[in-house]
């Protein structure tokens, strides 16, 4: 009998151990997996953060806040995420050290402790806050604004018709197409304001790409013969008789027309957005090539032939201006240079359309 008791007595103290090395386990894995949570938080705070201080910057850079708006702003949202982690780290801390502490637990002192575990500290030497990763402090760490940008940059695009004006005709008796013909202008342009204390004229240049074109009426097409540049007659039915000219040139311009005056605490600038301006001055460059298209049938076949390299002027340069409400602006330009080197009657190009300053 006596030794039926020992039995029980082992019996009974190997369940005791084993439910002890159980409870010690539960505890282990509940503790692990606190402490991953720790770092789980931790990583979405700090993306949920991030997107609140870039939504400050962004209306910072709108100027729709000012610097020191924007500052305080950032600085209240670290000093209300700094409570949120001091309260929510407790609350895990205490929960670990109860577990460690106790061989069992059986009631939860936080079921959801997805929050806001983030390490954060404060520049003693500034008001500048740190969290993480994130810098939170005054918008200073951005490339700075310059204080007066005299000078700004923009694409130039235009479009519109194109002719010429030929010695002792009227456009109205002009060879080519008022309709069909047409240029384009596309090129970059820097804006520098010529006063220091006031925008009232601006000096406008850059560097621009001009296509010509000529679509030639009643059958005519060019033709060189010792490099003497003519219009003659084509002896077949032609469909389409079109000359172009490609020129790479710099046009300069004197802007002039009111402004308004922006100013901030740290910058200053002056926008022409809706307002009039006028521009006047000129251009020149070189021809980088002249081309002709002829589209004809001959014996029921469609033929297409082109022909480059005419006796054009090798350099061209001209006037030109425009007149402008905000962006968009009539704008005129006309060779002073002729379309050809040597032809019995001077022609000149001139070209009327829309343009687009992309400021």
């Amino acid at each position: 009998m006596q030794n039926f008791t020992k039995f029980l007595v082992v019996i009974a103290l190997v369940f005791a151990v084993q439910k002890m090395a159980a409870q010690e386990t539960d505890n282990g894995d509940e503790i692990e997996r606190l402490k991953a949570q720790r770092e789980y938080v931790q990583n979405s705070e700090k993306d949920a953060l991030k997107r609140e201080v870039e939504a400050i910057n962004e209306r910072l850079d709108n100027d729709e806040i000012s610097l020191e708006e924007a500052t305080e702003l950032k600085k209240e949202l670290a000093e209300k995420h700094a409570l949120n982690i001091e309260n929510r780290l407790a609350i895990i801390d205490n929960r670990i050290a109860l577990l460690e502490r106790n061989e069992h637990v059986d009631y939860d002192t936080g079921a959801n402790l997805e929050g806001y575990i983030l390490e954060i500290g404060k520049n003693e030497d500034s008001d500048e806050y740190d969290i993480g990763s994130i810098y939170i402090g005054p918008h200073k760490k951005r490339k700075p604004r310059v204080y007066d940008r005299r000078t700004t940059s923009d694409l130039v695009f235009a479009i519109g018709f194109n002719n010429a004006i030929i010695e002792g005709q009227s456009l109205n008796d002009s060879p080519y197409k008022i309709g069909g013909s047409g240029f384009v202008e596309l090129g970059w342009a820097w804006k520098t304001r010529v006063f220091k204390n006031t925008n009232a004229m601006r000096i406008k240049y850059g560097l621009s790409f001009q296509w010509n074109k000529l679509d030639i009426k009643d059958n005519l097409y060019f033709t060189e013969t010792n490099d003497v540049v003519t219009l003659e007659e084509y002896p077949l039915n032609l469909k389409k008789s079109k000359f172009r000219t490609t020129n790479l040139v710099v046009p300069i311009h004197f802007e002039f027309g009111p402004s308004k005056k922006i100013e901030r605490e740290d910058y200053f600038r002056y926008s022409t957005y809706r307002k009039f301006k006028v521009g006047v001055g000129g251009y020149g460059g070189f021809v980088i090539q002249s081309l002709q298209k002829l589209k004809y049938t001959e014996d029921g076949q469609k033929q297409k032939d082109k022909f480059k390299d005419y006796n054009t002027n090798n350099f061209v340069y001209g006037v030109s201006g425009y007149i402008s409400w905000g962006n968009v602006g009539i704008y005129a330009k006309y060779d002073l240079s002729t379309i050809f080197k040597d032809q019995a009657i001077d022609q000149n190009n001139i070209s009327l359309g829309i343009r687009f300053d992309m400021d």
